[in-house]
């Protein structure tokens, strides 16, 4: 990793805005990043190399902060969403069924005993995607709030099963992990909260303003990282220590300026980093060498969007199903982890990452229906 290279994956991020600029199609940004990291990548030309361990850990922090931005966008402190809950928690149970056998079909169709995996895959919502479509279209409602509760529970769940699925024989120090880490959030919840309450937060942010320290950005990186780091000791994926951390600082309410701090330091570098990284890292030549696996990534895909329309059933609209199926974040782990530890057959990880390709692009055309039908 040089400058030369570091300015060259920045300026493919800008690939991201560019391709959703048209406002119509209500694209979302990390598609442009990701076909960019493709071209440039493995698949394509070959200029960036995705193993380099300064490009990697770059790109484990885009991913941190990712999740932590996911988390704070979960709006664990309005009572409407709380109130809908019983609803959110109802939908993603029945996913969650649902899910269960279509892993286990889709894995004895292909011959892979990964039907667990394929299940929490499926089953999986991302809010990093979800979340910020339903802001930026301004939806409300009771079933936008039932909405925003399923994919806050299924998001939630999902990253918790996973290292639990992916890696069995460590599933009780992936349970552990897990729970360290929750309850590494939870202390930072109190902590937080204490100091809200005895107005020390509110003299950090006086003073903060006045001498631009940026104290409270400082203290938001400290905490995704800790968590982060705990999550690494713990053998546990940073996706969980990136949206606990988020989970604890939308618990107490992050301040509008350090929100768009945040988002600064992560739209504006890493996440596109993320995500340039992650398309360079996929070799799409392997679905070629293995072409069961485009019909497995599109099955994988496909089958996600249909678990998730089954709550159609209960009186969700399809739309709405359609939105909740997109994913990121589980997909991303799968890969890495399984990678990592050679759970994965050769073609496996370019089928889930399809498949996610897929549920971005159906949830797409979803969330562009749902803007042709609002008021204008």
């Amino acid at each position: 990793m040089t400058f030369t290279t570091l300015a060259l994956v920045v300026a493919l991020g800008l690939a991201g805005p560019l391709l959703a600029l048209p406002r119509r199609l209500h694209l979302p940004v990390i598609l442009g990043e990701l076909i960019a990291g493709i071209i440039f990548g493995t698949t394509g030309l070959g200029i960036l190399d995705a193993e380099d361990p300064i490009f990697v850990f770059l790109a484990d922090m885009g991913f941190a902060l990712v999740m932590f931005a996911a988390g704070t966008h979960v709006p664990v402190r309005d009572p409407a969403v709380r109130g809908a809950l019983g609803a959110g928690v109802v939908r993603a149970a029945l996913v969650g069924v649902v899910a269960a056998v279509a892993g286990w079909a889709v894995a004895q169709a292909f011959g892979i005993g990964h039907g667990a995996i394929y299940a929490v895959l499926m089953a999986s919502s991302s809010a990093a995607i979800a979340l910020p479509i339903i802001d930026s279209m301004r939806m409300s409602g009771p079933p936008v709030l039932a909405l925003t509760a399923q994919i806050a529970i299924a998001d939630t769940a999902c990253i918790v099963a996973l290292p639990l699925v992916i890696d069995p024989g460590n599933a009780a120090r992936a349970a552990v992990g897990a729970v360290v880490v929750a309850a590494g959030a939870g202390v930072m919840f109190l902590i937080l909260r204490y100091l809200q309450k005895t107005g020390a937060q509110r003299q950090v942010h006086e003073v903060s303003e006045e001498r631009k320290f940026t104290l409270e950005l400082r203290v938001s990186l400290v905490l995704v990282f800790t968590l982060c780091g705990v999550a690494s000791a713990m053998h546990v994926s940073i996706m969980l220590g990136g949206f606990a951390a988020g989970l604890a600082v939308a618990g107490v309410g992050e301040p509008r300026r350090v929100a768009k701090q945040v988002f600064a330091i992560s739209d504006g570098l890493l996440a596109p980093l993320f995500f340039v990284w992650l398309g360079a890292r996929l070799d799409l030549r392997e679905l070629g060498e293995h072409p069961q696996f485009i019909l497995l990534g599109l099955a994988l895909g496909v089958g996600a969007v249909v678990v998730h329309c089954t709550t159609r059933v209960i009186g969700q609209p399809l739309t709405h199903g359609a939105l909740a199926a997109a994913q990121i974040g589980v997909p991303v782990a799968a890969v890495t982890v399984g990678s990592q530890l050679g759970v994965l057959v050769p073609g496996e990880g370019s089928a889930i990452m399809l498949a996610t390709l897929c549920t971005i692009v159906i949830a797409t055309v979803a969330a562009s229906r749902l803007a042709a039908k609002a008021p204008v």
